[in-house]
């Protein structure tokens, strides 16, 4: 079955009403947030700037105080949040080193003799190899001997087969 492929105008429409979508959300997302900010900031009483300073420097101080804090909450929860990721990031490590790497299918090669070596020792040597050439050669004699020695056998089976040749092995 074969399938119907959308057109280039089409693909750019989808992908206008994509963006489109997506700018809306982001403006949505915009108005969530300047209103939930202006909520937390209603909650918060105003600040009593009246009094003596002795009284102000001592509500700077706890301002500072509470400051440096939220300071060090904040490093600790970055901290722990960069030692979560490392963490990670090493068990992600070990997972690919436990599935191990995979080999992509090799494709059988024909090479000749020659392309091997060509090919394991590149181009600078050029060793050509023979070989039938580092064959031993089994010399012509040697098989007329065997033959020889095959006529030998038959013509001992021939003498022995009768009485003659039994009594000849028990005599001899």
């Amino acid at each position: 079955m074969s399938e119907k492929r959308m057109t280039s105008s089409r693909k750019h429409h989808l992908k206008s009403l994509m963006l489109q979508i997506a700018a809306n959300l982001i403006e949505e997302e915009k108005k969530e947030i300047k209103e939930e900010k202006a909520n937390f900031m209603a909650k918060i009483p105003a600040l009593d700037l009246s009094g003596d300073q002795a009284a102000l420097v001592e509500m700077l101080k706890k301002l500072s105080q509470t400051i440096d804090k939220v300071d060090e909450e904040r490093y600790d929860a970055e901290a722990k949040v960069k030692k979560t990721e490392k963490e990670i990031e090493d068990l992600k490590m070990k997972v690919i080193e436990v599935q191990g790497i995979k080999k992509p299918a090799l494709k059988k090669v024909r090479m000749s003799a020659d392309a091997m070596l060509a090919a394991l020792l590149g181009t600078k040597h050029k060793a050509s190899m023979d070989f039938r050439a580092n064959l031993k050669e089994v010399k012509k004699e040697v098989k007329e001997e065997a033959a020889d020695a095959v006529g030998d056998w038959r013509k001992n089976v021939d003498e022995q087969a009768g009485m003659d040749g039994r009594m000849k092995k028990f005599q001899g």
